[in-house]
């Protein structure tokens, strides 16, 4: 039974080596087949011709209105009382000569970006925004906030200061958004 097993082995083992295997390096070099020819029809268009760019109709603004000169003031004219001493012929009038009064300085209008009827509710609006942000501001202790928190303390009342600056100056747009940065950051602060 020994030699069957010893037998059996070697017939694995045989086959084991008889089997194909691929060679490694082939016997000639591979032909590579050439690419082939490359045909490119050419074809001939021509440009379009340029687009002139479309003109504008041209625009006719109104007049700007001029303002209307005051009217000249009548300055009485003074004569000279006849001195009895001089008695001097009579002379023929002239006509009297037209003097216009200097041109008084104008004083420039400032821009209302608000209608003038909703002005007051406007500086309503802002000054109860100031309102708000400074009594939250003061609910804040001061002393123990961080550096950063500091910061934004003292930004909200420069804010502050500069919307009632502008309050003060009618310039309500821009006391509206300084009073809106304002309360939110102390808002802020003061939900810490």
């Amino acid at each position: 039974m020994k030699v069957l097993y010893t037998l059996v082995a070697v017939c694995v083992l045989a086959s084991g080596c008889a089997r194909a295997r691929a060679k490694t390096m082939p016997d000639a070099p591979l032909d590579m087949p050439l690419p082939p020819p490359r045909e490119v029809e050419t074809t001939e268009v021509e440009a379009p011709p340029p687009v002139p760019l479309a003109t504008e109709p041209a625009r006719t603004l109104p007049p700007r209105p001029r303002p209307t000169p005051p009217p000249p003031r009548e300055q009485p004219r003074v004569e000279p009382k006849p001195d009895a001493s001089k008695a001097e012929p009579p002379k023929a009038e002239t006509p009297p000569v037209e003097v216009k009064p200097a041109e008084e300085p104008h004083t420039p209008t400032t821009l209302q970006t608000t209608p003038a009827t909703a002005e007051g509710e406007v500086e309503r609006s802002v000054r109860t925004t100031l309102t708000r942000a400074t009594n939250d501001l003061n609910r804040i202790d001061y002393r123990g906030l961080n550096a950063d928190a500091r910061m934004q303390y003292d930004t909200a009342k420069r804010f502050i200061r500069q919307a009632e600056d502008a309050v003060k100056s009618k310039n309500l747009v821009f006391a509206k958004n300084l009073a809106d940065k304002a309360v939110v950051i102390a808002a802020q602060l003061a939900g810490r």
